[in-house]
């Protein structure tokens, strides 16, 4: 079930980890007001170095929202490795915070005033369609 949480902050988008891979679930969270979209994941050392900030760049750019995603990072029991680099991304798709393969805090100023700025300047949520085959 897609989540919506609206905060004196902001309205929150609130998905995690897979569903990053789910561009879909996004819009519809971003055309329910969705500013700030929020994505906890545990992506694997060599899926995240693939994709991560591919994927969580893009699913800010399509959505014109701020992403917010925390990512853990380290050894994990039973083998393998989480990838970190927990990131902060504004709606035009820069990286405001990159925590890198370390563990600590990140932060960003986020001024929503940049959504509505890149809402307006590619309005893709107002002229998404749907297509049929």
């Amino acid at each position: 079930k897609a989540v919506i949480c609206e905060t004196p902050l902001g309205c929150f988008g609130q998905t995690i980890c897979y569903d990053l891979r789910f561009p879909h679930l996004y819009r519809k969270l971003s055309q329910a007001g969705a500013q700030i979209l929020v994505v906890p994941a545990a992506f694997t050392k060599k899926t995240g170095e693939a994709h991560w900030h591919v994927l969580n760049r893009a699913r800010a750019i399509e959505n014109g929202a701020f992403v917010v995603a925390p990512c853990a990072v380290g050894k994990v029991e039973g083998g393998g490795e989480s990838y970190g680099y927990s990131l902060i991304i504004n709606p035009w798709g820069e990286i405001l915070a990159d925590a890198g393969s370390d563990s600590g805090l990140i932060n960003a100023n986020i001024d929503l005033e940049e959504v509505n700025s890149a809402r307006m300047r590619i309005p893709s949520l107002r002229h998404d369609k749907s297509f049929q085959f």
